[in-house]
């Protein structure tokens, strides 16, 4: 591409907005799946507005110029790698809100962080519920691309049941709004479903409506420890036929241990799992709900169990699930997986990845969100061993094959990014993956928008 064509960007946009500069863009080429085939972009733009998201787009589109739109940059699929002499579109300083306590909404702008956003509106007595692991880092716009879930989506639901409008700007530069604070609309097509989780490959959200809730109530944490992965899973159903608890989260043994050598919290490090389950109903309704946990996670063999109202004591325990990421990531490189299934095929899935994990010699933790399926195995590799890197690789593919075969899917919330893309059409089918390619064609004809990522 000449540098008059880039300049007629720089031309178009406010001061400072385009970044060439080497050292700046360097750091926008990846998410944190480090994707090791991310190019390096002509420019990083920065806007703030929708206009100039706009401006943006019709220069890319009369240009043919790829587009990544990146958020935060907490990706964990591989959604925001930049590509050679394309653009980075960061949404970053697009960092608007109003809340409306009447509606019980929020009106925001796509570089909020979750936790500003839930900051924002806990002013007015309010909740934001969707509530990932990475909460404090990752943005609301990439939360909508990838229809991220959390801790509590076992009760509450994931970002989409939270999304009432969106305004988009389209591959052409044309911007649209859909829906909006009304709870109620069933004018027209569903639009706004079709573009959270599309991961930035239909269009770029830059402002986005939000349904809220009244603030929720403290919760009540139990904790148990189990001699046996299965034992923890029997738990987990026993539970989920009885109630429907705020929170249900599952720790394997590697993750346990990892989270205290890193952070010393006293978890039982003899412990094959552990399980953290949460109520947030009020008075009596909660009682009985941590009393049920308790003793249904004592009768499948629990080896130890702890209940507290405590807010403190409680946010530890959830603490040291939010932690395993990273304290896993401490153990060596990761690919991270998002595997889900029905939740009465958690047990074969769970013993499924140990017995791929022992056929490659690899150390393969599992986390979930026991309650509703979705589990993250977390594979770990050293760079260096490219005969180990090669076997992380198999085994990511053949965790992806166990769900399926077990009525899951390749990803529960993390979206499918660049890296597992390959595996996409084989799980959706040549029908579905048709029409998904269909809805490209038409809202993207000359597929600028984050090529090769998603659909």
């Amino acid at each position: 591409m000449s540098t008059g064509v880039l300049a007629d960007l720089i031309a178009g946009l406010p001061d400072g907005m385009v970044v060439t500069d080497p050292a700046v863009t360097e750091g926008y080429r990846q998410d944190r799946a480090l994707d090791p085939a991310a190019g390096k972009p002509l420019a990083v733009v920065r806007p703030r507005r929708t206009e100039e998201v706009q401006t943006v787009l019709r220069w890319a589109s009369a240009n043919q110029v790829p587009v990544v739109t990146r958020g935060a940059g907490s990706g964990l699929s591989g959604g925001a790698t930049a590509l050679d002499n394309g653009i980075v579109l960061s949404t970053e300083k697009m960092r608007d809100i109003t809340v409306d306590p009447i509606t019980r909404t929020a009106v925001c702008q796509p570089g909020l962080f979750n936790s500003e956003v839930k900051q924002a509106v806990a002013e007015h007595g309010l909740w934001y519920p969707p509530d990932p692991s990475s909460f404090e880092i990752c943005s609301i716009g990439g939360n909508i691309a990838t229809n991220a879930g959390g801790l509590c989506c076992v009760k509450y639901g994931v970002t989409t049941d939270y999304v009432l409008g969106i305004q988009v700007v389209l591959a052409d530069g044309t911007a649209v709004r859909l829906g909006g604070p009304r709870l109620k609309d069933v004018a027209g097509l569903s639009l706004t479903k079709l573009f959270v989780g599309s991961e930035g490959t239909l269009g770029v959200i830059t402002e986005v409506t939000l349904k809220l809730l009244p603030a929720q109530n403290a919760s009540s944490i139990v904790v148990a420890s189990f001699a046996s992965v299965q034992a923890a899973v029997d738990a987990v159903l026993g539970v989920a036929t009885r109630i429907r608890p705020a929170m249900l989260e599952f720790m394997d043994s590697v993750a346990i241990n990892a989270v205290e050598d890193t952070f010393r919290m006293d978890l039982d490090r003899g412990a094959a799992a552990m399980l953290v389950a949460g109520s947030d109903e009020r008075g009596r309704a909660g009682t009985d709900d941590t009393e049920l946990m308790a003793s249904v996670f004592a009768d499948n063999g629990a080896t130890d169990v702890f209940s507290t109202d405590d807010p403190d004591e409680g946010e530890a325990f959830v603490a040291a699930r939010r932690f395993c990421i990273p304290a896993v990531e401490s153990k060596g490189s990761l690919l991270l997986e998002d595997v889900g299934v029905p939740l009465p095929a958690l047990g074969e899935l769970v013993t499924g990845i140990a017995h791929i994990a022992d056929e490659r010699d690899l150390m393969i933790s599992v986390i979930a969100h026991a309650g509703d399926g979705n589990t993250h195995p977390l594979l770990v590799y050293d760079p260096a061993d490219t005969a180990m890197m090669e076997r992380a690789h198999l085994a990511y593919g053949e965790i992806m094959d166990l769900a399926v075969g077990l009525g899951g899917t390749i990803t529960g919330e993390h979206g499918v990014g660049r890296l597992k893309r390959p595996w996409l059409a084989g799980y959706l089918g040549p029908e579905a993956m048709d029409l998904n390619q269909r809805i490209k064609n038409a809202l993207d004809p000359q597929g600028i928008l984050n090529p090769g990522a998603g659909i």
